[in-house]
């Protein structure tokens, strides 16, 4: 059985080390190439249909009314058959508290029994947030192994957190 990377990140305005600012690359995006240069595995993103916001709080506002309305968030086409797979890094920045709705779309699409998902997120302050409890009630099956939070602002110095994190999987 096959091992992938799947991520879904936020380029444009963030919020880093307590002010906005822009980037080109998602931290989330940035963490999850990190994390296979060590994997070397397939690599998946999660892009909206509908691109986001890039000012941080028009994100803010859409966000948080997904989040309060349970919207499904459309997003393109990725091109995995994931009943060939069986061990999943998921990443995703931490907003509100959890994963994003684009993530728990892509969640509801798939069938989860019998997987294995290793979950990686970006925040700045708010670590991983309810999203293990919440990806344990909504990847009904799988196992839910312990994630890595790396704070946004500190994803370019995240080799060795990734590499003692990597232990779990690499000694199963």
């Amino acid at each position: 059985m096959e091992t992938v990377i799947i991520f879904f990140s936020k380029s444009g305005e963030n919020f880093i080390n307590g002010k906005k600012q822009t980037i080109l690359v998602g931290n989330t995006k940035f963490l999850a190439h990190k994390i296979n240069e060590q994997l070397n595995v397939p690599l998946f993103e999660l892009i909206p249909q509908r691109v986001y916001p890039k000012e941080y709080n028009h994100l803010l506002k859409q966000s948080k009314l997904e989040k309060e309305t349970a919207q499904k968030v459309k997003y393109q086409q990725l091109f995995l058959d994931l009943k060939k797979v069986e061990t999943i890094f998921l990443g995703f920045p931490n907003w509100w508290g959890s994963y994003p709705e684009i993530v728990k779309s892509f969640i509801q699409d798939n069938d989860w029994e019998n997987k294995v998902i290793y979950p990686f997120c970006t925040h700045e302050g708010s670590a991983m947030g309810s999203s293990i409890e919440d990806l344990k009630r909504d990847c009904s099956g799988a196992s839910i192994h312990t994630g890595l939070p790396v704070y946004g602002s500190r994803v370019k110095k995240a080799d060795l957190a990734i590499s003692n994190w990597l232990l779990e999987y690499r000694n199963q």
